[in-house]
């Protein structure tokens, strides 16, 4: 069940959108499009944007310095999530995590089946947070990025979503680390 509680105040959310692709430049990056349009017209702030090569060390450095930002509550990447050499967006990503949102992947699947049948078990979408920021590993299609914002992240994302969500637990997602 998921439902809008109007007597709770949005509160938007500074979100980083990286695309990841051998190929794609700022001009046909329908991927980063559809997730910044969506951000935005939620009345989220797109906090920040890049797009870089599927290299592993070089998603995971990005990754760590948007995770470093205090401008930066989320970041959602887009691209290198499928079962080709190149993927490698998913390894990258778990690199930084300090906990894996181990049902974020499940749920994604669950409307993708619901989409575009069997062949979603070729997406190895994640989540995860490491140093107080969520991170999210789309797959690089738009369809999947309208999919997975539309039907999940839209909704973890608004604090006014019930019964629980993403945001009212953010002040806490670092506690361990300020406990010292």
């Amino acid at each position: 069940m998921s439902n809008i509680d109007e007597t709770r105040k949005f509160i938007p959310v500074r979100i980083a959108v990286l695309t990841v692709s051998d190929t794609r430049q700022a001009d046909d990056d329908r991927s980063g499009d559809t997730l910044a349009a969506r951000i935005e017209g939620a009345g989220h702030i797109l906090a920040a944007r890049a797009i870089v090569r599927d290299e592993r060390a070089a998603i995971a450095k990005r990754l760590r310095d948007w995770c470093e930002d205090a401008g930066i509550d989320a970041i959602i990447s887009t691209g290198g999530t499928g079962l080709t050499g190149r993927d490698v967006t998913v390894e990258a990503h778990r690199d930084v995590y300090e906990k894996e949102i181990d049902a974020f992947g499940t749920v994604f699947t669950h409307v993708s089946m619901a989409k575009i049948g069997t062949s979603a078990v070729q997406s190895r979408a994640t989540a995860g947070v490491a140093r107080g920021t969520y991170l999210f590993a789309l797959p690089g299609s738009p369809g999947a990025c309208k999919d997975a914002w539309d039907d999940i992240l839209s909704l973890q994302l608004d604090y006014r979503h019930r019964p629980c969500n993403f945001v009212e637990i953010m002040p806490r997602l670092d506690e361990h680390q300020r406990r010292k």
